[in-house]
């Protein structure tokens, strides 16, 4: 019966530790809340060097709501440095396309378009900050009736999503496919 106690207590505590409040930081200072995982969770090997792209294509319903997968960049960031591996280790890049163009949006253009400033805004400048090179799919700009300088200048434009998938893949980029 002792060991059973010892073991519920154990349990308690160990859930009780990993399961406290979120942590935002180190990369994006004020995005990206991770949660502690348990010990021993499944990492990336933090001596290795990590290329990664991440796909977004939808957006919320509300205009005055923020992206969540651009908040999802941010943790992935936050995630893996918290937890060991180095910031240098890992190149991640952003590629936009579909709805999501309009979070890329400069404050004055979803401002005119929405009648709000972008909730995102902050959330890009510190992901330029930290060196994610974010990619939008001209395609979609042209077919929305998008122009270039509405755009955030911390995107870039690519001939299309597809393109930029290429070549970064090409580049040795694994995808996270959201």
């Amino acid at each position: 019966m002792a060991a059973v106690a010892a073991f519920v207590t154990a349990m308690l505590t160990l859930n009780a530790a990993w399961a406290a409040e979120p942590v935002i930081g180190p990369v994006i200072p004020s995005f990206g809340p991770v949660m502690a995982p348990p010990p021993g969770s499944y990492n990336l090997d933090p001596d290795v060097h990590y290329k990664v792209s991440m796909d977004m294509y939808t957006t919320p319903d509300f205009p005055d709501e923020q992206n969540r997968h651009l908040v999802s960049a941010a943790r992935f960031l936050n995630m893996h440095a918290q937890n060991g591996i180095p910031k240098e280790n890992i190149e991640f890049a952003l590629i936009v396309h579909g709805k999501a163009a309009k979070d890329l949006l400069t404050d004055e253009a979803y401002q005119a378009r929405y009648n709000e400033p972008n909730p995102n805004s902050q959330l890009l400048k510190e992901l330029n900050a930290a060196n994610v090179p974010i990619y939008l799919c001209s395609q979609t700009a042209a077919f929305r009736g998008m122009a270039p300088e509405e755009f955030s200048p911390t995107v870039t434009m690519s001939m299309s999503a597809m393109t930029a998938h290429v070549r970064l893949q090409k580049e040795g980029y694994q995808l996270i496919p959201f």
